[in-house]
């Protein structure tokens, strides 16, 4: 009898050994379920940490498929995620039609990048220029036009090999509506949207990451891809000639120069490009990342998660986007949003 009474004594201390180790701070609680996203992979790369970082200080999982922008609207419009992320800003018409909202989410840079055989430095490029070889019309490495922007580099004569994406893109729609802004061939043959019929021959990859993964393996290509992921794959990005007629580099400081004369409405759904904005240290080739989701989300459970999550990216997480070159948003813009989604 003295041994059962004993052993009923360990059993019940294990018990609450256990229950402490879960609820007295022994051991982190199971994950909560948060929120499922989809689409830009312009986004991504801040996406991905925000998401990791806010479930360490919050304990609530934001699910996010990097799919491209066309693929996150769509799975939007069937239903499956709770918001989608797109670098291609939805018209007035498309958010009434469909009763969704959208809001900046991030702003940063598009790069061009290139792997050039015999060249281990960056070559520069002028938008004429860059929209000619997305035509077809400069098609090898020691054109002229690149050698003169390029005085003193020993350019080969090797065919560009032209990298693009595959798949609907909110990175190709900003990229093809700065190539519109600076060329009118450009404009007028081919035009700017999330997917185009691209002139002559190229090679076509899916996402940010795939362009990259193609440029770093194919000697003599070009592309263009989100600025973090030629940081993370070490490849050369083109320093640009920009709308003021300065050369100038991708960084931080640049991108923040152009964002600087944006300008955001919540009365259009802040619907505004970033294609070759002035300033003489401003980047010309930039793109913002909107958020979108159904209104009727808001009233619930996951838009509470929904505006929580948001409102913890546009403060703590700013830190994280300033870190990986996206520009952190300015204080009037996150107001607007906040009252937007409040």
């Amino acid at each position: 009898m003295k041994r059962k009474s004993i052993m009923s004594i360990i059993v019940a201390v294990v018990v609450v050994m256990a229950v402490c180790l879960v609820g007295c701070g022994g051991k982190k609680a199971p994950t909560t379920t948060g929120i499922t996203g989809a689409g830009s992979s312009f986004i991504y790369p801040l996406f991905s940490q925000w998401a990791a970082d806010y479930n360490k200080a919050e304990n609530i999982q934001i699910n996010y498929q990097s799919i491209g922008s066309s693929g996150g609207i769509a799975q939007l419009q069937s239903k499956t995620v709770i918001f989608a992320c797109s670098d291609q800003p939805q018209s007035m018409e498309i958010l009434i039609k469909n009763s969704w909202i959208q809001f900046p989410a991030a702003i940063g840079g598009i790069v061009p990048i290139t792997n050039i055989q015999g060249v281990t430095g960056s070559i520069a490029l002028s938008g004429p220029v860059l929209a000619n070889i997305y035509l077809g019309i400069v098609k090898y490495w020691d054109d002229s036009s690149i050698k003169s922007l390029n005085p003193g580099v020993n350019l080969p004569h090797a065919q560009i090999i032209v990298v693009r994406r595959s798949d609907g893109s909110g990175t190709t729609f900003n990229f093809t509506s700065y190539l519109s802004a600076v060329s009118g061939a450009w404009k007028s043959q081919v035009g700017a949207n999330t997917t185009v019929q691209w002139p002559g021959t190229t090679i076509g990859a899916q996402g940010n990451s795939g362009v990259a993964s193609q440029v770093k393996t194919l000697p003599n290509s070009i592309g263009y891809v989100e600025y973090a992921y030629a940081v993370q794959n070490s490849l050369q990005m083109c320093p640009m000639q920009n709308g003021a007629g300065k050369m100038v580099s991708p960084n931080l400081t640049s991108f923040e120069a152009a964002a600087a004369s944006a300008k955001y409405s919540i009365d259009n759904g802040f619907n505004t490009l970033l294609a070759n904005m002035p300033g003489a240290g401003s980047w010309p080739i930039m793109a913002t990342t909107f958020a979108v989701m159904p209104k009727s989300v808001l009233s619930t459970s996951d838009g509470t998660t929904v505006k929580n999550f948001f409102t913890w990216a546009f403060s703590t997480g700013q830190q994280t986007a300033q870190k990986l070159s996206y520009v952190p948003l300015p204080e009037s813009l996150v107001k607007s949003i906040q009252a937007q989604l409040q």
